[in-house]
């Protein structure tokens, strides 16, 4: 209970934000936590970084009262444990990081023994029993917030920079609350990788149950996710995910945005989330697609593909093609492919002309259309069933694409419905399993298809079936964010277990730039094919040091053509330096409009003035020969 909100149980997801403003700007905070609760916040999260801020917390919370706003308050506490204690009698709840609220992070390695490390325990539990006491008192909740990027170095020395260790962070807290008897807590396990974020969360539920604890609340977010639409994708990646495993009891949606942004997307993702968690849950192995059939370009080792369904367009002109990335230029008469360009195309029933397709790409087609064609060779058949596959007449010599559903995959691989003496044919499905020119095209009409599709994967397990997948999802979603949270949610939620050798994004009113790049940024988000710059920036809060949104905005300008490089941009020293660990690139505020760069987790500029931070930069990338040229500018 926060309060009289609860969470968790019998509730609905809650959805929470977190303001940027000052915390000691009372007015400021106030204004901002309305325009919060009025978009959806059901909990309102203010920085406290020092005593000062801790109290001003008791004006805050009277003032939104006095106005009539009665939401919860969360303290959000980095470093000091005393700015905690004065919270928690102050507000509703408080938040705590395991990672800094008794240890710090320089990315030291120390060496333990079992006697020293039960003496690092020993001086947790003396740190944090007077929280605990006053929460009791106060009837305050505590959410225990570990953050990949700021674990701690006795955690890394001991456990690792990876799941382990940040769900070991958080229960080494949690077991002295429990010792105590209190129990009102959330448990978090944030990163600003999807795949990591989704691995610890169900490492902790895994270890509550193993050690006897009690099953709590969790809190699901992907932190400094960034803005616009690589914000929204890389979110739903993590939370949708997990949330579609029956996993998460609130959310907060870390968006380089003003806050209020935050929370129409977090309500979408909230109201899709479903009931509980299925104990027949299997994850992936995340090396998943790599142990399938190499089939041409699709499978095995290749990055998955990315194909688009023009079934339902009609392409007259090679500039049809310019939305999926292929640009065909009339003065030089050459194709030019950017790098979010599709691999293959699906005309569907009516093939394109074949002057318009540029070298390189191929064309599906629907088998009987395949069939009717002159030149078959480039042109690759797409069957409607197994038993459309089994009875044609012909098939291709390299790729043959069969349409599958899911949700009917087991009768159809198990040689379709048995005979009135209980019987199968099996032959079929034994020619079809063994074809290595076979690709699954995996459809599922169910409105939330990610356990349908996932539970595919398992039943191609089970009959020895490796051909090669292809994803396909209808998006026939009436609003462009809602389009994108699902989408990226059951393909991702599959990608991020290692399952799927590509993606076909399907719509009856497709729009295709819209779905050409969706597709390329599911799988950017989760890190299986990237193909242009990945920024890691953070959502600001009250210790924000400069204008989060326009700088990010800026060096997106400079940058975005740098293919692969990952560049955090972080508003301050709390989280920053571990979150952006494994980028190539930091930007952290440290101090007013002041600004410290970094080389992976090396200083190399400090405190140069914000004006200039930009510019520095850029030298720095230049100085590593990672900078290129501009297509525009060399034109």
């Amino acid at each position: 209970m926060v309060g009289a909100l609860g969470i968790g149980s019998m509730y609905p997801v809650r959805v929470q934000s977190m303001t940027t403003t000052l915390t000691m700007d009372t007015e400021a905070t106030i204004a901002q936590s309305i325009r919060m609760i009025e978009a959806g916040c059901e909990i309102v999260r203010i920085t406290a970084p020092s005593l000062r801020e801790a109290k001003n917390l008791e004006h805050i919370r009277k003032g939104l009262q006095e106005r009539g706003y009665n939401v919860p308050i969360c303290a959000d506490i980095h470093y000091t444990p005393n700015a905690a204690e004065v919270a928690a009698r102050l507000v509703e709840k408080v938040r705590i990081n395991p990672g800094n609220y008794v240890d710090k992070k320089n990315f030291n390695v120390i060496e333990y023994d079992d006697a020293t490390y039960a003496a690092e325990l020993d001086r947790i539990r003396e740190r944090f029993l007077p929280l605990l006491a006053i929460c009791k008192e106060h009837g305050t909740a505590m959410r225990i917030g570990t953050n990949h990027g700021s674990l701690s170095d006795r955690i890394m020395s001991r456990y690792g920079d990876n799941p382990l260790g940040m769900v070991e962070s958080a229960l080494e807290f949690l077991r002295v609350a429990e010792d105590e008897q209190y129990y009102n807590i959330v448990l978090s396990m944030k990163s600003s990788n999807p795949l990591v974020m989704v691995e610890a969360y169900r490492l902790l539920v895994k270890r509550l149950d193993e050690e006897g604890l009690r099953p709590y609340p969790l809190h699901l977010g992907v932190t400094e996710a960034g803005e616009a639409e690589d914000g929204r994708v890389k979110s739903a990646v993590g939370i949708g995910t997990l949330l579609q495993e029956g996993l998460g009891d609130t959310i907060r949606v870390s968006l380089t945005e003003e806050p209020e942004a935050e929370l129409p997307v977090a309500l979408v993702l909230a109201e899709r989330a479903i009931s509980e968690f299925s104990s027949e849950f299997i994850p992936g192995d995340n090396d998943s697609r790599n142990k399938l059939l190499r089939v041409a370009n699709i499978g095995r080792d290749f990055v998955p593909r990315v194909l688009a369904d023009l079934s339902m367009v009609a392409i007259s002109s090679r500039s049809d093609l310019a939305p999926l990335g292929h640009i065909y230029d009339e003065a030089t008469d050459k194709w030019q492919t950017a790098e979010q360009g599709c691999d293959y195309v699906y005309s569907g029933s009516q093939p394109i002309p074949h002057d318009l397709l540029p070298n390189g790409i191929r064309e599906l087609m629907d088998s009987d259309v395949w069939l009717q064609q002159q030149e078959r060779l480039y042109k690759v058949p797409v069957f409607a069933s197994i038993a459309d596959y089994a009875s044609a007449s012909e098939h291709h010599v390299v790729m043959n694409v069969v349409r599958i559903d899911v949700q009917k995959a087991d009768e159809d691989l198990s040689g379709g419905p048995k005979s009135a003496v209980g019987q199968r044919v099996t032959p079929i499905i034994e020619k079809f399993t063994n074809d290595a020119t076979v690709v699954i095209l995996a459809e599922c009409a169910d409105a939330q298809p990610l356990v349908p599709l996932r539970n595919f994967f398992y039943t191609m397990a089970a009959h020895g079936l490796s051909a090669p997948v292809i994803i396909r999802r209808m998006c026939n979603e009436a609003d462009a964010e809602s389009l994108q949270l699902y989408a990226a949610t059951d393909v991702g939620g599959l990608l991020v277990d290692g399952f799927g050798n590509g993606v076909m994004l399907s719509s009856d009113n497709p729009r295709l730039d819209e779905l050409n790049t969706l597709a390329f940024n599911i799988l950017q988000a989760t890190r299986t094919r990237i193909t242009k710059t990945e920024y890691i920036s953070c959502p600001s809060c009250g210790r924000t040091l400069f204008d989060l949104q326009e700088t990010t905005s800026l060096i997106r300008e400079q940058t975005d053509h740098l293919k692969g490089l990952k560049i955090g941009i972080m508003g301050c020293i709390v989280n920053g330096p571990g979150e952006m660990a494994d980028a190539d690139y930091g930007y952290v505020g440290s101090g007013p409009d002041r600004i410290t760069l970094y080389r992976g987790k090396d200083i190399v500029r400090r405190n140069i003035p914000s004006g200039d931070a930009l510019q520095e930069l850029v030298a720095i990338i230049k100085e590593d020969d990672k900078w290129i040229v501009r297509e525009d500018a060399r034109a």
